[in-house]
Formats: structure tokens, sequence, C-alpha cells
């Protein structure tokens, strides 16, 4: 039976022939070659985040204070990272977290049609977000069997809400996954330095202009008139949600409906209480709010709350290892973003597949070395690390 930690070998014995890996083995070297690819705007838009970054920081840096405790005479020589998420089997636990500008991440200006493409072929799930340069009908051809959600990032006009999850339904998408941090955009002084906020300059909008409701709320059509679409966009954009809200969002769809940005175990409890088919444990990577506590932290109060319900996570993934902390603290599946946006901006769809590829080897193989053959297995092995063993990222 193939495994994920094969990758290495193929790397290593692609080696003996003169090969080397074309894309970057790990996040930092990543990050770099990113640096170098990537338009000014479009960088500090994704590397960057709300205030002086520390929570963003501390997202990333908190996966040490959790170590994974190795049980030995296992031979884990057969590992299984497939999950049941939703009814859907899938063959890992991995996800594509949404990201608003991956659009225009890939040299080509297509990257969420990339990103698809990188899903299908590494059959992992994609959360394509509201923002997309394409639009999403068209992204979803890309996805072949592998099932895929769509992020809704909901607007304060209930039909242009309606519309959209709708369109999602009828595209294939699988799941809804509504985001509840970002009514309005956190203080980001890299982008207001530069007075850089890619969608008001009319990219990553194809969802708003292609739909029917949001065409009908303009005086003129959007290609007569884009300024002014833009400016619509603006004004409908975000919507400061409620509880009094839940069974409206509820009632959009049949869909498994996922509620992104819960870090409370109350919150968790409420929304599940109201419908919610899943619990999404995010801070949104420390891009919406500074100050904060490390999403892994929270994550463990958050998982015990919601009971049977599934938990989905993200926030300062960067490695394998870190994925592998996440599910030993309980999360159903984990997301990535920045890793896969990276790969996007040096590799198109094969960069987004090497990541992946990355990741989930070293998952893999953390889980064969330490005695983990299942994820259940894995599940409780995480423990708080001893301060002195704590070391920056």
């Amino acid at each position: 039976m193939p495994h994920f930690g094969d990758f290495q070998n193929e790397i290593y014995f692609g080696g003996l022939h003169g090969h080397i890996p074309k894309f970057p083995m790990c996040y930092r070297d990543l990050e770099a070659r990113a640096a170098q690819a990537m338009a000014p705007g479009v960088l500090s838009y994704v590397a960057g985040g709300c205030g002086d970054e520390r929570t963003q920081d501390l997202n990333a840096e908190a996966f040490n204070h959790w170590g994974v405790i190795p049980r030995m005479f296992v031979g884990a020589v057969k590992r299984d990272l497939s999950v049941n998420l939703f009814g859907m089997q899938l063959p890992s636990p991995l996800f594509l977290a949404p990201v608003g500008v991956i659009g225009i991440c890939d040299q080509d200006g297509h990257g969420d049609i990339a990103t698809a493409k990188a899903a299908a072929q590494s059959k992992v799930t994609m959360v394509s977000s509201t923002l997309m340069q394409d639009p999403m009908e068209r992204v979803a051809q890309e996805f072949g069997d592998t099932p895929n959600f769509f992020q809704l990032y909901t607007p304060t006009n209930r039909d242009l809400a309606a519309s959209l999850v709708s369109r999602a339904e009828a595209a294939g998408y699988k799941a809804i996954v509504v985001t509840l941090d970002t009514w309005v955009t956190g203080w980001r002084p890299r982008d207001l330095t530069t007075s850089n906020f890619p969608q008001l300059r009319g990219l990553c909008l194809a969802n708003y202009f292609s739909d029917p409701v949001f065409r009908k709320l303009l005086a003129r059509p959007v290609e007569e008139d884009p300024v002014a679409a833009v400016q619509m966009f603006g004004r409908v954009f975000g919507n400061p949600l409620t509880w009094e809200d839940l069974p409206w969002l509820r009632s959009l769809t049949k869909l498994p409906l996922i509620f992104k940005g819960i870090c409370h175990p109350d919150d968790a409890r409420r929304a599940i209480d109201g419908g919610a088919d899943g619990i999404y444990c995010s801070n949104h990577g420390g891009r919406q709010a500074n100050g904060g506590i490390a999403a892994i932290d929270m994550l463990p109060a958050v998982v015990k709350a919601s009971g049977n319900t599934p938990v989905l996570f993200d926030s300062g993934v960067r490695s394998g290892s870190d994925v592998a902390k996440a599910l030993a603290l309980g999360a159903a599946a984990v997301g990535i973003g920045r890793p896969y946006a990276y790969g996007l901006a040096i590799g198109g769809a094969a960069g987004v597949s090497h990541v992946i590829r990355c990741i989930l080897a070293e998952a893999d193989l953390l889980m064969a070395v330490n005695g983990f053959p299942t994820i259940a297995d894995l599940r409780g092995a995480a423990i708080p690390a001893p301060p002195w063993s704590r070391v920056p990222t």
C-alpha cells in the first residue's frame, strides 16, 4: 500500500539520476522563493497580518507549546490517514483553506483554477473563497471526484447571499463554510502603507460580477461601469452576523454548514445547537485581529465542547508536524493557507501539489516513526511541552 511518506523515496532515488526537487522542501525556503516571484502588493496582502503581527507570529510559534509523545514496539509499517468528513471519505485530513486573493497569486492570474487542479490531483479538499478571480462554476469544473467546499463571506443583501449559496450547490460544492470574523477588515499596516486593497481595485470579484442578483443592484452593467460595481461590492460585502441570523443561515442550504472563526467553547456549543454541522476553529491566521491567543492553544477546548461535531482547524500550520499536532489535539481536518499560496506563486498547480505532498509526507513519516498507524491512534498523543523545550519557530 502506498504511503504519503513514499514521496521522500521518490526524491532520494531521483537524486541518483541527477534530479533534485524543483521546489523548496520547507516553509522558510518556500516563503523566500515566493517573495521573489509575487508582485509586491500581492505579497504584502498574503504575508501580512493585523497590527504588529504578533498574533500571526504566535499562531506558528505556539505549535512549540505542544509535543507528540512517541509509542514504541508498534511497527507502524502501514498507516491510514484517511478521514470521513460529513459522510465523505477522504484520503487525508488536509485541506486548502480559503484565501481571498489566491486567484492573483498565480503568475497567469487564474490561481483559483490552478489550485482546484492541484486539489483534484492530490485528492485534497479545497475550500474556495467567495473572492475568486474566476467564477465559482468555472473553478468547480476542475474538481473531478474530489469534494470541495465553498466559503461564504455573507453579504448584507440576503438575496445575494442566497444566490451565492444556490450557485455553489448547483456547481457541485459539497459544503458551505461561513466566515464569521470578516464583516470588516482588521488593521493591516503592510497594506495600509501602500493603500493596497486588491478587491477595491476590482480583483477577485468574479463571483459578484457574475451573479444575477448582484448585477440587478447596479444601474449599469459591470462591463460598462466597473468602478460603480466595485463601489457596490464595498457596500454589500460585510454582514455583522448575530445569533439571530443563525436560523436564516441554516435555511440557505441542506449542505453541511460549517462556521469559521469559532474559538470559544460556548460559541461552539451554541452554533451546534443552532444547526451547525461543523465548527471551524481559526483566528484567520492573525490577519483580522491582533492581541489574541494562538488558535492551536484554543483548539482542545473547542473540540471538547463540540462533542461529536467535527472541528476543522487552521491558523499557523506550516508543516506536516503541525498537522499531526492539530490532529492529536482533536481536529477532524487541518487547513493550510500561506504555504500553498506560496507554492502557487512559484509553480502554479505543480507548486501547490508539491506543497501538499511535502506536508502529507512529513505527517505520515512522523506517524510512522512515532508509532501511530491511524489518526485515531494519534488522538490524545499531544501534551503541553515543558517551557524549556519551547524554541522559536
